[in-house]
């Protein structure tokens, strides 16, 4: 992927903040040069449509997190309580602040873009994860009774939920209505979980006194 010049980068990012606040469908290429200051013309000239900026700013943020998650993955000074929470706190702050409207208006009018989106989040909780689950194990600090598969499958599949916008729709009111938490709350929570829960007793100690 080609770098971006920091005209094009204020450009997808004004962009992107638009699209996390009013969703793909309600963002037009006028609010965007507005809230840029510039001529639509001008803002043409960077991108020819607001499929290309919306597709661009996501190559963005992928990037980003891409080399956060690596960068703390390669780290040989952190210890790993720490390196498992990072990871998973990283990921969550960069999926969290993406509201369901969005990845609705994704679905609709961006199918393949969804579908990269959600490959990609799948990679990064995936592969990366599974990585660094196995490290754990190896280095005594993830409970190596469990199942390693199980734990990624569960770390994806919590990601993946919160972020489908149909998946709150299958439970009862009773439940929908008590969970009033906002998306990084949610992510907050669920890596609390699922961390909390697969580190040995010895690893929960050490880090607690650490």
């Amino acid at each position: 992927m080609s770098t971006h010049s920091s005209n094009e980068t204020k450009v997808l990012s004004k962009a992107y903040d638009l699209f996390l606040k009013k969703g793909y469908k309600h963002t037009t290429m006028d609010d965007i040069a507005m809230a840029l200051g510039m001529s639509k013309k001008t803002l043409y000239k960077y991108y020819p449509g607001k499929l290309e900026l919306l597709e661009a700013s996501f190559e963005m943020l992928k990037t980003k997190m891409t080399s956060k998650v690596e960068a703390i993955k390669d780290n040989k000074y952190i210890p790993f309580p720490l390196k498992l929470k990072s990871t998973l706190t990283t990921i969550a702050s960069y999926l969290a602040p993406i509201n369901p409207e969005l990845f609705a208006d994704l679905r609709e009018f961006a199918p393949e873009l969804w579908s990269e989106l959600r490959d990609y989040i799948n990679e990064s909780a995936y592969v990366r994860f599974h990585e660094l689950i196995l490290q754990g194990v190896e280095e005594g600090f993830v409970n190596p009774k469990l199942n390693v598969s199980l734990i990624v499958m569960l770390y994806a599949s919590a990601v993946q939920s919160l972020i489908d916008p149909n998946f709150q729709a299958q439970f009862p009111e009773l439940i929908v209505k008590n969970m009033t938490l906002s998306p990084a709350e949610i992510y907050d929570q669920a890596v609390s979980i699922i961390y909390q829960g697969v580190l040995t007793e010895e690893a929960r100690e050490e880090f607690v006194k650490g």
